[in-house]
């Protein structure tokens, strides 16, 4: 049963929006190579916030994608692309459909 989540909030430098959004869409093949997460979806919530939420069914599985492909990119790039630090969040779903 899908349990836990992260959502991370991502803040665009100015004039990068389009690089971030481009990064966003080039993780979905890593994303999907992930056994132990369970779904991921890529957000863009104004016109320069953007986001990533993903879930799992274990705390090993969220631990793993912390420690993954994905997240080392991120933070490669996040002094280039971000106007801040993300903001990672370790969240515990209440009701799933």
């Amino acid at each position: 049963m899908v349990k836990l989540a992260l959502l991370a909030r991502l803040e665009a430098k100015p004039g990068k929006e389009k690089e971030v959004a481009d990064f966003l869409k080039s993780a979905l093949p890593i994303a999907q190579q992930e056994q132990e997460t369970v779904s991921w979806y890529a957000l863009q919530l104004g016109p320069s916030t953007f986001g990533i939420f993903d879930t799992f069914e274990s705390e090993g599985g969220r631990k793993a994608h912390l420690s993954g492909q994905i997240a080392q990119a991120l933070m490669a790039k996040a002094p280039e692309l971000f106007a801040k630090d993300p903001v990672i969040e370790q969240v515990d779903l209440l009701a799933v459909k």
